[in-house]
């Protein structure tokens, strides 16, 4: 899943040429009242979803994207919409994580409430379809009403328009199961399903967040508010895994140092929790959910070592 981003696609750059890995700062001002005083929000299915953060930016002007930006969404197959949906859209490219823009006004309550939907509910997504829903989907609802499917599509009564001037930005993740099963029982696949059923990083939400947030104010203006929402009543850790020298090197072929599998792993983002001649450790970053045991390991270590140092032994010749 963290190919699925520029960022991702730097890291592992990064790390195969010894380079920094620079990714942008976030730049933006407050100036609004906290946002936990202008919108509550609340999540009825922690398992579906671990973590739900939103700020509020209001006095946004909407229209057309400057070309730079029109250009680079259109560049990976993306068409402009306006400048803040094309702004959510750059860093879900950018960043791999997916955002959605509301309509603020178009929210009751204001609140927000993460729960699933109920047998036959229907809602009309940003496609103009209306949807069928069942207790298998997971929905972003306001006070009275779904006004998006979860970690898939929004919902065509809380879209952003021309007339949109206050704006409600979502950054969550979301259970890659549900998102999946969801995607599949509605036929309804798009940018945003396909990362978060592959895994997202829970910890990558606020900066998702902050990046958005700087580049709407860059574009469109806006007054935003202080500090972020954000409800993670149990935070996802990192996990570990071990990795024996030797049964890296049976495996590959060839003799790798414990010292340079060591550095690999570490160049591409693994952390050394304990380390000998035999066995090391490893604290696995939440952006790669897909590295769950030793083989996983192993497989990084080649990437960067090289499949074409792999020597071909002559039986296969």
């Amino acid at each position: 899943p963290d190919a699925m981003s520029h960022i991702g696609v730097a890291r592992d750059l990064a790390a195969l040429l010894k380079a920094d890995l620079v990714i942008p700062i976030p730049v933006f001002e407050e100036s609004l009242p906290a946002t936990s005083s202008l919108v509550n929000i609340t999540i009825d299915d922690p398992k579906g979803c671990p973590r739900y953060a939103s700020r509020v930016i209001t006095g946004v002007s909407i229209g057309p994207s400057p070309a730079w930006l029109q250009e680079r969404l259109q560049a990976v197959g993306l068409r402009s919409i306006n400048n803040v949906v094309d702004a959510a859209n750059f860093v879900l490219m950018e960043t791999g994580h997916p955002l959605h823009t509301f309509d603020f006004d178009q929210l009751a309550g204001p609140e927000i409430i993460v729960r699933r939907a109920r047998n036959a509910e229907e809602m009309t997504t940003l496609d103009g379809k209306k949807r069928i829903l069942n207790e298998e989907i997971l929905l972003i609802c306001d006070a009275s009403k779904p006004v998006a499917i979860a970690g898939i599509m929004g919902g065509e009564n809380s879209e952003v328009t021309p007339a949109t001037t206050n704006i409600l930005i979502e950054s969550a993740y979301f259970n890659p199961i549900t998102i999946r099963r969801g995607s599949k029982m509605l036929g309804l696949s798009s940018e945003a399903s396909k990362r978060f059923e592959r895994g997202a990083d829970p910890n990558g939400v606020i900066y998702a967040l902050e990046r958005l947030t700087g580049l709407i104010q860059d574009l469109a203006g806006g007054k935003v508010s202080t500090g972020v929402l954000d409800i993670y009543p149990v935070p996802i850790e990192k996990h570990e895994v071990s990795l024996r020298h030797k049964v890296c090197n049976d495996l590959l072929g060839v003799e790798i140092s414990p010292e340079s599998q060591c550095e690999f792993l570490t160049r591409l983002g693994m952390e050394i929790l304990a380390t000998s001649s035999q066995v090391s450790r490893y604290s696995i970053p939440t952006f790669r959910p897909d590295i769950t045991r030793e083989a996983d390991l192993i497989e990084e270590i080649l990437r960067l070592y090289g499949q074409n140092n792999i020597p071909v032994n002559d039986h296969f010749k």
